[in-house]
């Protein structure tokens, strides 16, 4: 049977369809064009009311009738004015289509000169993500950059802020030597002086980088919310941590994600090392944790630089001591280790007699050690025993007995530190300008973003333990004492410290090798107390000799 044609009306009906549409979409766009200064004005006037009726909802009810009564007497005076009305119609129309002008077109698109800037990065990538034997390589010379660029953006220099790099799945992404080749010329072709952040997906074979902001340096000193045995080091990118703690900064109250480091029996990180240039903050951080350790504990500060940087914690209430000379030094952190003993032993009588640990033994003791180096080298060149070697005890006994060590050093000079100390300090802190081997060297493993070559004081990173390595920020705690402090930064300070001592405990210079005295010369609990003028070492040739409480006797 032959096939019979369709009617007409449906074969063309598609081609009459799509002229209707054609004819349809010509005739708005001509009637837009037309009425374009309508619409204009319609959507001001628009904008007009909406403006007039929040501005009459924000008004208070007492002053509604008197507004309603000036608008009434503008209205007749402009009513009265010759042309008046008319004036005052050109100028509500002026006044729309001013509000209701168009918009600037927003950029979607990388512009010409953002362009060249991807095509020579793609260049620069192609000998790392690309071999001779891939038949369809992403990365090729004379390539096309979009299908592996995503997800970039410029700021208003036309530099990088994030880009997403789609790398072939053969790239050793897994050796830290192939990505840290990656990350090097990433860095120099975006732009040298931020700090980028690399965030590698290996099972994804992507690669995002962004530019981090500098962190706020306008959070000064103050009280914390926070427990016993809870220290904040400083504060952190806001995706770093899971907490976030009020603080007061300069600009108002707000939230920061804080680095807190906690301290006691079951702590894994319960000793504490800072390494960083000169000016770099490390002083302010043990100022820092001084404060925060005061309402809880008893602090014993040696400073080998000498330069009275503790000074505004001698004679505070719980400030054990505050130690600048050699012989002072030695007489506290021997002290200390004694007092670690008779901590573990008072606190191991009383477990195996069935009775809580005494009072003296669960308050904490905090041991802050400020630039052990110039202690070293004054006591080798004396004759004496290095004071590291006296921290061997509060080091590797500290977490049972309630006793922490913080020390703080330069990178000049951190060869010097004992293997102990290197050993037992598991929370690490890097201050200052440093480059990612120093930063490795000390925290165990290099940060993911780019040191910058000048930060303020403060700056830095922070690992405890084998955590993840967390930008960091120290409080502002400067000296109150310095003439260079702001006097913001003097009463925050000045705020946080303890009350001065009205009675100064007995010193009783214990000889060496000889048994400690038990007697009334101990200061009651919760803990012997030392009592230090700072001065040079006896033998220095002038200034009074420090002095000490003995070690008390076991039991």
């Amino acid at each position: 049977m032959a096939r019979r044609p369709l009617p007409r009306i449906l074969s063309s009906g598609s081609d009459r369809i799509a002229r209707s549409r054609e004819i349809a979409r010509t005739a708005a766009d001509s009637a837009t064009d037309v009425l374009h200064p309508l619409i204009t004005i319609s959507r001001g006037l628009r904008k007009l009311a909406a403006t007039a009726r929040a501005k009459w909802a924000a008004t208070p009810k007492e002053r509604r009738g008197p507004t309603l009564l000036l608008v009434a007497a503008c209205v007749l005076v402009v009513a009265l004015v010759p042309y008046g009305p008319l004036l005052a119609l050109v100028s509500v129309m002026g006044a729309a289509a001013w509000k209701g002008r168009e918009r600037p077109v927003v950029k979607t698109g990388p512009d010409e000169a953002e362009i060249e800037r991807l095509k020579g990065l793609y260049e620069a990538l192609v000998p790392y993500f690309s071999v001779p034997e891939d038949p369809a390589p992403l990365f090729a010379h004379g390539g096309d950059w979009s299908g592996a660029f995503g997800d970039h953006a410029f700021d208003d220099s036309g530099r990088l802020t994030r880009l997403r790099i789609k790398y072939p799945a053969y790239f050793t992404d897994g050796e830290a030597a192939s990505r840290a080749r990656i990350e090097q010329l990433l860095h120099a072709k975006s732009g040298r002086g931020r700090e980028y952040l690399f965030d590698w997906d290996e099972e994804g074979n992507q690669l995002v980088m962004s530019v981090l902001p500098a962190l706020p340096t306008t959070i000064a000193a103050q009280r914390f919310v926070t427990v016993p045995g809870e220290t904040v080091l400083g504060f952190t990118d806001a995706d770093a941590v899971q907490r976030t703690v009020p603080v007061q900064a300069a600009d108002g109250a707000e939230d920061a994600p804080p680095v807190v480091w906690r301290t006691g029996p079951r702590s894994t990180e319960p000793h504490l090392l800072a390494v960083g240039q000169p000016g770099s903050g490390t002083t302010s951080l043990l100022r820092s944790i001084a404060l925060q350790a005061l309402p809880h504990g008893d602090v014993l500060i040696v400073e080998g630089s000498g330069t009275g940087e503790y000074a505004c914690l001698t004679g505070r209430a719980g400030v054990l001591a505050v130690e600048c000379g050699l012989a002072g030094a030695l007489a506290s952190l021997e002290w200390a280790a004694h007092e670690t003993e008779r901590r573990l032993i008072a606190a191991n009588r009383a477990r195996q007699a069935g009775r809580p640990a005494p009072d003296d033994t669960r308050r904490p003791l905090w041991i802050l050690l400020d630039r052990p180096s110039v202690l070293g080298h004054l006591a080798a060149a004396d004759g004496r025993p290095d004071p590291q070697d006296l921290l061997q005890v509060p080091l590797r006994h500290g977490r049972a007995a309630q006793v922490t060590v913080v020390v703080a050093e330069q990178f000049d000079s951190v060869e010097t530190l004992s293997e102990t100390v290197r050993t037992h300090t598991r929370a690490r802190v890097v201050l200052g300008p440093a480059t990612s081997g120093q930063i490795a060297s000390v925290l165990g493993v290099g940060p993911h973003t780019t040191p910058v070559p000048v930060v303020p004081p403060g700056r830095g990173y922070a690992r405890l333990g084998t955590g993840q390595v967390l930008r960091l920020q120290v409080p502002a705690t400067p000296d109150p004492y310095d003439d260079a402090t702001s006097e913001a930064h003097r009463q925050a300070v000045m705020a946080l410290l303890p009350e001065r001592q009205t009675a100064t405990a007995t010193a009783v210079e214990a000889a060496p090798g000889s048994a400690p005295d038990p007697g009334p010369a101990v200061v009651p609990e919760p803990g012997p107390a030392v009592v230090s003028e700072p001065g040079p070492a006896p033998g220095a040739g002038h200034g009074p000799a420090p002095r000490h409480t003995p070690v008390p006797a076991e039991g």
